[in-house]
């Protein structure tokens, strides 16, 4: 697989742990959607051979980087965008692998970064003419709880924050740090909405149709959402005490003047 020219415009990264019975449609799907676009497979040693599936592609727009083992979405995101800032990517875009995100959708997402457009597009399930396809009850239930707990806690103005399909130019990457964050699962969508909000980016919601995954397993357990609930709750303890302490503040700099 050939490296890349430097400002190629939109780099797709797909983190994968056994997802062989999807990846190949996966694939198929982006490239015919952004013929332009490149994608970078993650993939963390999947037992499946998911890797070697990807590495015997023939199209020179389709890289993979291996890591040693599984370490969690948010690993694989920061070490895809890494790779991707390295090689100067215009546009990143977070896809999963289990054709539960719609690729047809990747036009609308890339539109809405392009010039003068936003900083940050997510994929939306919950702004008009978003939907979820063959969830059960408790994974709908999860996920709306979870976003409207998202909203009372950080007050961001998105309705759907833990998105994992969206599109950021890639200076807002760099800016806000995002090789750097520490979350580890599905936590780090909500991470990276957050740092982009808080430094002041534009964010905007582009609807789409969330299909439950035909193959394979949800990565989503007990332990992924302890640790959202416990960082959420952390960031919005900070973020009213930073509130607190500009107000209490503000009256003394007006007196001093």
């Amino acid at each position: 697989m050939s490296e890349p020219p430097v400002g190629t415009g939109a780099l797709v990264v797909v983190p994968t742990y056994d997802e062989a019975g999807s990846i190949g449609a996966l694939l198929d799907g982006v490239l015919a959607a952004v013929p332009g676009a490149h994608v970078l497979v993650v993939d963390d040693a999947s037992p499946d051979g998911t890797g070697d599936l990807v590495a015997a592609r023939p199209e020179p727009e389709v890289h993979l980087l291996r890591r040693a083992g599984k370490d969690g979405l948010g690993a694989a995101y920061r070490a895809g965008f890494a790779w991707a800032l390295e090689r100067g990517y215009d546009v990143v875009v977070e896809m999963d692998a289990d054709l539960s995100h719609p690729p047809e959708r990747l036009p609308a997402l890339l539109s809405a970064v392009g010039p003068g457009g936003a900083d940050l597009a997510l994929g939306s399930r919950y702004v008009d003419g978003g939907a979820t396809v063959g969830w059960p009850l408790h994974r709908q239930l999860l996920s709306r709880g979870g976003n409207a707990y998202i909203g009372a806690a950080l007050r961001l103005g998105v309705d759907d924050a833990t998105a994992g399909f969206r599109a950021f130019r890639a200076p807002l990457l760099a800016q806000m740090g995002a090789t750097s964050m520490r979350s580890t699962g599905y936590c780090f969508q909500v991470e990276t909405t957050l740092r982009a909000v808080r430094d002041g980016a534009r964010v905007v919601e582009v609807p789409i149709t969330f299909t439950e995954r035909a193959s394979g397993s949800s990565k989503m357990g007990a332990g992924i959402v302890a640790e959202a609930v416990a960082r959420i709750t952390w960031w919005g303890v900070l973020d009213r005490v930073r509130r607190r302490s500009r107000r209490q503040a503000g009256p003394g700099r007006a007196r001093s003047r």
